[in-house]
């Protein structure tokens, strides 16, 4: 970084490998802070100041794969070679040198230059505790030269002592070295593995990988950016320090509360060599996942003025750091009510939305069949300890209910305890997380205010009027679509059904007949479930059905079209970085398909310089069998014109005069006469 004396005059920063988690981040930190304001002041004064304040101005390396909109925040862009960064050995040995050769050239800069080292809480891996049986004297980096670090970051340790060395020369550059804990925050790095599983939902326990007992020692990646800030703009004495939050975070906490805000709440444990396996981590992920630490950070206490973000650490503030991950990624469910006379084929577009979504479909009759098997699932594994005997006894209890109301009610339950079934569905974590879409519910005005209505005030618009109260937003669609189709229509379809298809489907002719008379009456009521979400500014899309599409294509394509693209699990950073799987098979293929035309063009081109050869050869033997052939012909032509021509001419001649009656006879005996005198 360069330092100038006149305030006004924009800082301009270099980062290194901005592609990457830590360096992107902390750009995007120093690109939207104020000079001389911390990022929190910066975003505080931003709409009380009309004048332009004075910015970092970022410049930094990426590899061409991170080009694009992802880097708009930097000034200066320059791309290089991803190659040079696939060893970390190479890296390392990298700037060593540019460091090397900022401290030759210190000497004839024009104003005093920065080199900030962020490094790793690894160098201190080994470190032994000032004193074992005293909990509460940790190594600070007051004593940094103490610092041991794990076996296979020596070279990083190494690099360090460089920094370190170069810090204490008397020049225009001054060096500081960062040793940083694990970043978390925004998209997620290291621990983007836990969040991911979490988030998915795929399995019920998220897994705990090692014993799971060691303490990390963590910080928020824009926590970091404002230690280099302060650094920059400080310019302490201190020449190392350990930027690291006041948390004393196990894995085993760590994961188990992003599980809790995000997943089902259970962790198992696995091993690290299992996480290498099955490709959950990468082994210097292992390694950092695996350090043991109580760290003190005196010098970034005592002298950096750092507005932290997170300093009580990531378990603390986990419940803003799952919604930093979604907005991040952009994950937002997407919630879906299809509504439509019977037998127009919600249930069949329903699960093409699904589908192509990944989201979750709702019907009344999926959802008490899965109600009644997660309550005896609940009995079942209770008796192995899985769940607390209260559990068992509230499972059991509902359980009961259930089926005293299914025997009394020939196999139906009473309204409000479907509707409570569905609150419960709507507010599971897979709902939450990714959205679902509501199979023909609810249908009238009274249910949808009993299902999505709410007397949360903080939710209520004052404008609003009293039939239109606040509503749950976290389970009330974003979108609403209404399936039309005429009666002829619907019973022309149902007519071509298979017979038991339409048994099974409640659509036998004088049914369907009562449930699109019932459900013509619901639409002409005062008050419909259209209008509950109208009133709520949740205006539906009306989209008619027609025989020219009878797979429901057209339908899903406009309904794909309003709601817009998946907002479900975008790609992690580094998967990001490295491309898209599909994308480069198909790119791979096309390579492949372009160097096999190459190579058919060229045999092609051979097989036809081969023939052009070829013909040029047969012109020019053709050639010479004809000189050959007339120059063997020759003595027999003058023998001919000297000896044979004129007998014949002469013979031809009188015949043609005479023309006897038998030619051939009298060029004969002419000959012969001719031949004895």
């Amino acid at each position: 970084m360069e330092s100038n004396t006149d305030p006004n005059k924009p800082k301009r920063v270099f980062i290194n490998d901005v592609d990457e988690f830590s360096s992107r981040n902390i750009a995007k930190f120093l690109s939207r802070c104020e000079a001389g304001k911390t990022f929190e002041e910066e975003e505080e004064g931003e709409e009380a100041s009309e004048e332009p304040s004075v910015r970092f101005q970022v410049v930094g390396t990426v590899s061409s794969s991170a080009c694009g909109e992802e880097t708009a925040f930097l000034r200066e862009l320059y791309v290089v070679s991803s190659s040079r960064k696939s060893c970390s050995c190479c890296v390392l040995l990298i700037l060593w040198l540019w460091t090397t050769a900022l401290h030759e050239a210190a000497e004839s800069f024009k104003a005093q230059k920065m080199f900030i080292l962020v490094s790793s809480v690894m160098g201190w891996a080994s470190t032994a505790p000032k004193d074992p049986s005293n909990k509460d004297e940790l190594p600070s980096d007051v004593e940094f030269w103490k610092r041991r670090p794990h076996p296979r970051f020596k070279s990083l340790n190494t690099l360090e002592k460089v920094v370190i060395r170069l810090s204490k020369m008397k020049s225009k550059l001054k060096c500081y070295v960062v040793a940083a804990g694990l970043q978390y925050g925004l998209e997620e790095n290291i621990f983007h593995y836990f969040f991911k599983v979490s988030w998915m939902l795929e399995t019920p326990e998220v897994p705990v990988f090692g014993q799971g007992t060691n303490h990390i020692p963590t910080i928020h990646v824009f926590d970091l950016g404002g230690v280099i800030q302060n650094i920059i703009q400080l310019k302490p004495k201190s020449k190392y320090f350990l930027a690291v939050d006041k948390s004393k975070d196990t894995l085993e906490s760590i994961v188990e509360s992003i599980s809790d805000v995000l997943g089902f709440g259970r962790v198992c444990r696995l091993s690290m060599e299992e996480a290498v396996a099955m490709k959950a981590l990468k082994p210097q992920e292992t390694d950092r996942l695996s350090i043991d630490l109580h760290l003190d950070a005196a010098n970034v206490n005592r002298l950096l003025s750092l507005n932290w973000r997170c300093q009580s650490g990531l378990v603390q503030n986990m419940e803003s750091m799952v919604q930093e991950f979604k907005d991040s990624r952009q994950l937002q469910p997407i919630r879906i009510c299809l509504l439509g006379p019977p037998a127009v084929g919600k249930s069949t577009v329903a699960e093409m939305i699904c589908k192509h979504y990944k989201i979750h479909r709702i019907s009344t009759g999926k959802i008490i069949k899965e109600k009644i098997s997660q309550l005896k699932e609940t009995l079942f594994r209770s008796q192995t300890g899985y769940f607390s005997a209260e559990a068992a006894a509230a499972a059991q209890e509902e359980l009961e209910k259930i089926n005293q109301s299914m025997e009394s009610s020939q196999g139906h339950l009473t309204e409000g305890q479907v509707f409570k079934i569905l609150q419960d569905k709507l507010n599971s974590k897979p709902c939450r997380n990714q959205g679902f879409v509501l199979d023909g519910l609810p249908e009238t005005f009274s249910q949808a205010s009993m299902l999505f209505s709410t007397e949360d005030t903080e939710s209520r618009d004052s404008d609003v009027e009293s039939r239109a109260p606040g509503y749950n937003k976290i389970i009330t669609p974003d979108y609403v679509f209404s399936l039309e189709a005429s009666d002829d229509f619907l019973t022309e379809r149902v007519r071509d059904l298979p017979q038991g298809g339409a048994e099974e489907a409640q659509l036998e002719q004088d049914e369907l007949l009562s449930r699109l008379s019932r459900y013509r009456r619901l639409q002409e009521a005062e008050e419909t479930v259209l209008d509950f979400f109208d009133f709520r500014e949740i205006h539906s899309e009306h989209i008619e059905l027609s025989a020219d599409d009878p797979e429901y294509v057209g339908v899903v394509k406009r309904i794909t079209e309003v709601v817009g693209l998946p907002k479900n699990y975008s790609r992690s950073f580094e998967e990001h970085k490295e491309g898209d799987p599909l994308k480069k098979e198909a790119e791979r293929r096309q390579v492949l398909a372009a160097e096999r035309r190459r190579r058919k063009e060229a045999a092609l081109a051979e097989m036809a310089a081969q023939h052009e050869a070829w013909h040029r050869g047969m012109q020019e033997v053709q050639r010479q069998e004809k000189e050959r052939l007339e120059a063997a012909a020759l003595p027999l032509r003058i023998y001919l014109m000297e000896f044979v021509v004129p007998t014949i001419t002469e013979a031809m001649t009188q015949c043609c005069a005479l023309k006897p009656d038998d030619p051939v006879d009298f060029l004969a005996e002419f000959l012969l006469k001719n031949e004895e005198e």
